[in-house]
């Protein structure tokens, strides 16, 4: 490796490390459960209404853009990255919010990693086999609780709730979760997806409301 190449992946780890240590905008811990919102027990299916067939042998994840190392990866390969674990609550626009939801999958600071993001990154663009997208600022997506997740509850995710892999950012709300994920675009500038095109807001924090632009 050129010892330009290692600098540049060393100064995308410093600014990886940076994000993830800058906190949220509000602190969900002073407030669990944000303003408007009621608690469900049940795990409400939102979706456009086209499910892809699951087929994890024909399932590839393209993660291009600005990045130093963009990568295609299969089923077997994405199963080689770290697994890890998270449990987080999970607030939807239409109102309701369900507590200690359990992810399993890997990390999108463990995927970062692997990519080099530029320094022109500013942004994350999500896509999904069902032809949705939606837009994340990039410091959003290195928060530590972002996961890429293939199970629920400890079981295989389910087509209804986005499986194979579904992008989830629990800080956010939940149409910033992209279902069925096949592509995500690291990009200098934005590009508001399916949802913040028809009103929604740009970034979606629930703690301030920012449900619709």
């Amino acid at each position: 490796m050129a010892e330009s190449d290692r600098k540049l992946i060393e100064a995308k780890r410093r600014q990886l490390e940076r994000f993830k240590e800058s906190g949220p905008t509000v602190d969900p811990a002073s407030a669990r459960m944000p303003p408007g919102q009621h608690l469900t027990r049940k795990f409400p299916v939102l979706d456009l209404g086209v499910r892809p067939p699951m087929d994890t042998s024909r399932w590839r994840l393209v993660v291009e853009g600005e990045v130093a190392s963009p990568v295609t990866l299969d089923w077997q390969k994405f199963l080689t990255l770290q697994k890890r674990q998270e449990i987080a609550d999970f607030h939807c626009v239409t109102t309701w919010s369900k507590y200690d939801v359990q992810w399993g999958g890997v990390k999108f600071l463990d995927l970062a990693a692997k990519v080099c993001p530029t320094v022109n990154a500013g942004y994350v663009i999500a896509h999904g086999a069902d032809g949705y997208t939606t837009n994340l600022p990039l410091e959003e997506c290195l928060r530590d609780d972002v996961m890429l997740a293939y199970e629920l509850f400890g079981e295989s995710l389910s087509l209804e709730h986005g499986g194979p892999v579904r992008l989830v950012v629990p800080r956010l709300y939940a149409w910033k979760s992209a279902k069925f994920l096949r592509r995500l675009v690291f990009s200098a500038t934005d590009d508001p997806g399916y949802w913040e095109t028809r009103g929604y807001h740009n970034r979606g924090n629930p703690w301030l409301e920012e449900r619709y632009g």
